[in-house]
């Protein structure tokens, strides 16, 4: 749906900031769920002394920068990755309006990318991907089978793509497994990357498998050099899928036309 211009900046606006909260959020129940913590109640307050934050320390993106990145009260210092996510998460809101508009894919989108970033906070601290936010990326691809016009070519494409790119990797983990005599990717990645084929395709989900790899690759590089010897695929597959979904079309497109 086109909108006047007035409308469509209101909105990049709204869903800036719509965004940075989605990413404060997402930022804490991630955290909750590590600390196995309820992520709906009780309020939010700093890890190292207990202090209760007020409204002021809640202000997404500004209050770590007025804050200088410490709690008020003991000092400590409140984790980098906090701001980072509440950016990236306003940043991706906007990204993906002003990529799809007023539809139901950039809804859609909205949703799924919110998964993703928990899904790689976790996977992080964790080394594991939660089946339930796996799952409810199935159950988001679903939900929206009805605005998209039903079955129809975007269904099929999406469960080749499932079957393909989730079965494939599964093989490619056997295989490695066998020869290599343990294990080199862990099943929550698997299921991931069946889940975000149905959004993918085919032909963006090579796209999508692509930058996974070369992604997993500067973490694992990253992870040797702080001397870890395991590092999380989740994270990585994360950053393909979003950056897939957002330019991978136009991405293929320009290369078939080089090609052609």
């Amino acid at each position: 749906m086109d909108l006047p211009l007035a409308a469509d900046i209101y909105l990049t606006v709204l869903l800036f900031c719509l965004g940075a909260c989605m990413g404060s959020f997402i930022t804490c129940a991630a955290d909750r769920y590590v600390a196995k913590e309820s992520v709906l109640r009780g309020r939010s307050k700093c890890p190292a002394c207990g202090h209760t934050l007020s409204v002021f320390e809640l202000i997404p993106i500004f209050s770590w920068l007025f804050l200088g990145g410490r709690c008020r009260k003991c000092g400590a210092r409140i984790p980098v990755r906090c701001f980072f996510t509440e950016l990236l998460s306003a940043l991706l809101y906007a990204a993906v309006y002003l990529k799809y508009g007023f539809s139901f894919t950039t809804l859609e989108y909205l949703i799924l990318f919110s998964i993703l970033v928990a899904i790689g906070l976790i996977d992080y601290d964790t080394m594991e991907i939660p089946d339930g936010l796996t799952l409810t990326g199935a159950a988001v691809f679903l939900l929206f089978l009805y605005p998209h016009g039903g079955w129809g070519e975007r269904v099929t494409d999406g469960f080749l793509g499932a079957v393909v790119y989730g079965g494939g990797m599964l093989v490619i983990s056997l295989v490695m497994d066998f020869l290599l005599k343990k294990e080199t990717l862990g099943g929550g990645d698997i299921k991931l990357f069946a889940v975000l084929g149905l959004y993918t395709g085919l032909a963006c989900g090579l796209l999508m498998l692509l930058i996974s790899c070369i992604t997993g690759l500067i973490f694992a590089l990253s992870a040797r050099g702080g001397k870890k010897k395991e590092f999380p695929f989740g994270p990585a597959i994360a950053v393909a899928a979003i950056f897939t979904l957002i330019a991978g079309q136009d991405i293929i497109n320009r290369y078939l036309s080089l090609i052609s």
